[in-house]
């Protein structure tokens, strides 16, 4: 349902759901999730709404009063809200969020957790892992794809370990191998595309510089081998289970042409691509 709410544009979505009595007596569950673009001068305060609220915000900046604090949510942040609770948040600068009101039986331990009483606008090292499973729920509603419970709970589940993880470490320093976790993550959904040293650097907000410094002594190897290399055995795996033509499995994995794909094999395997598949598999 699209929102009718002043001062919040006219293409914000919603989704209301109603979850299986398995799910209220056992997992975490959605209730309403929704992508609103709010306008500066917004402000919404509530005594009390039944559920927990969590908001990842894309670009902007809002404020969000609750417990007796009141504290700035920016971009790229996360705010986790107990709604049980008298809160209110305002926007300062047009404010793009993906958000999701939740609840379940460990809810209020997660949130506990997470929170620990104070801290309940949080910033992730990095939050592709988080705004990925955010974006699975809300997809899921808005496409109308059928999901059931116990695939919403896991989700749910994932997110709120990446909050709690991240609780954790920051008590601790950033460690570098969670940091390359996420990035061989977004690596690994991004095959298609042409992946570049500087978004994978600005994924892990660090300098090009030092970024690739970090990649190299968590994998063994530079951004770029890596890339390339995990490109190839994607590309050995289609010439020999599937009758995709090298044409397609060049442009799948996201070479800019058919040569170039058939010449980087060539360097790391010591054979073409039609030369692998010939010598490796059975004819299809």
């Amino acid at each position: 349902m699209l929102s009718t709410e002043r001062l919040v544009r006219s293409d914000s979505d919603y989704y209301i759901y109603t979850p299986g009595s398995l799910a209220t007596n056992l997992f975490l569950y959605p209730s309403i999730v929704g992508h609103f673009t709010y306008d500066p001068g917004y402000r919404l305060s509530r005594d009390s709404f039944d559920s927990f609220l969590c908001i990842y915000v894309k670009r902007g900046q809002g404020t969000i009063i609750s417990n007796g604090q009141r504290l700035e949510a920016s971009q790229d942040q996360i705010v986790l809200l107990d709604c049980y609770t008298p809160h209110a948040y305002e926007v300062t600068k047009t404010w793009d969020t993906l958000w999701m009101h939740f609840d379940g039986p460990s809810a209020r331990g997660y949130y506990d957790a997470i929170t620990q009483g104070k801290d309940f606008v949080l910033t992730l090292n990095s939050t592709y892992r988080f705004e990925k499973y955010l974006n699975k729920i809300y997809e899921a509603f808005r496409d109308s794809t059928p999901v059931n419970d116990a695939t919403l709970n896991n989700w749910i589940v994932n997110m709120m370990t990446e909050l709690l993880v991240s609780r954790e470490t920051s008590d601790k320093g950033a460690v570098g191998s969670d940091i390359i976790e996420d990035i061989v993550s977004y690596i690994m959904d991004h095959l298609s595309e042409d992946i570049t040293l500087e978004v994978l650097a600005r994924k892990a907000s660090l300098s090009p510089f030092y970024f690739s410094r970090l990649f190299k002594k968590e994998t063994g190897f530079t951004p770029h081998d890596y890339i390339l290399t995990t490109k190839i055995n994607h590309a050995k795996f289609l010439l020999l289970s599937s009758s995709m033509s090298i044409k397609d499995i060049c442009f799948q994995l996201g070479f800019s042409s058919e040569s170039a794909f058939c010449t980087a094999f060539k360097k790391k395997i010591g054979e073409t691509p039609s030369e692998f598949r010939s010598n490796h598999s059975a004819s299809f």
